[in-house]
Order: structure tokens, then sequence, then C-alpha cells
């Protein structure tokens, strides 16, 4: 399968890298009680999205829906796990915001893939 984007990966993509950058190091401060349930689940459906998200941009239009709600629906349970952290005074609230801000900005990008048909790039660059 091509990359119809060539060597550009679409933002979405971008943006969930960007995210788990910054979220697994800080993954690794977690209590000892929560990092092998709550932060190793955070991580793991993460790269669930990354991994959905790669498959909608090297796949052809008709296939890309599929990858796109995966990621979606992945990433609202991402949402859900991050406030829990939050209620279980895991993170405080200053990487909470900054947290919740990331993954709202790339359920934004997610969001504007599928309304666009699924196309291979967002139209907002």
């Amino acid at each position: 399968m091509d990359n119809p984007a060539g060597d550009t990966p679409p933002r979405a993509v971008q943006a969930c890298h960007e995210l788990l950058a910054w979220l697994i190091p800080l993954l690794d401060h977690f209590p000892r009680s929560r990092r092998f349930t709550l932060g190793e689940r955070l991580e793991s459906r993460l790269l669930a999205v990354l991994e959905d998200l790669v498959e909608a941009a090297y796949s052809r239009e008709r296939d890309k829906r599929p990858a796109l709600q995966r990621a979606n629906r992945q990433l609202t349970v991402c949402r859900h796990l991050w406030r829990l952290a939050l209620e279980l005074k895991v993170i405080n609230l200053k990487r909470y915001e900054y947290g919740a801000k990331l993954m709202e900005d790339l359920g934004r990008q997610v969001g504007g893939w599928l309304k666009s048909g699924g196309g291979s790039r967002e139209t907002a660059e």
C-alpha cells in the first residue's frame, strides 16, 4: 500500500505520536499500584490508536473508515482513563489539563478525517 501523502504523515498521526512521546515518560512516574493497570492501559490503547491511524494513512480510500472509527473509539476510552487518573490523584490538574487538550486536539483531527469521508489527508494544515 502506498502512502498517498508521500513522506509526510497526516496530522492526526503526528499528533498521536507527539501525545505518546509526552505521555509515556509520564506513565513511568505513576505509582506502582497504578502503573501496571491504568498506565499500561493508557499506553496500549494510545499505541492502538496510532496503529489504526497509520493503517488509515496507508489504506485505499474505501478502507480508511473502519480504522478511523476504531481509533476514535479507542481515543474515547483513553479520555475516560485519563480522567480516572486525575480522580485517583495519580496526576495533578495541570498535567491532566495538558493531556486532555492533546487528546481533544487529536480527537478533532480524527473526527475531521472521518467527516471528510475518510480521505487520505485532513484538509486543514
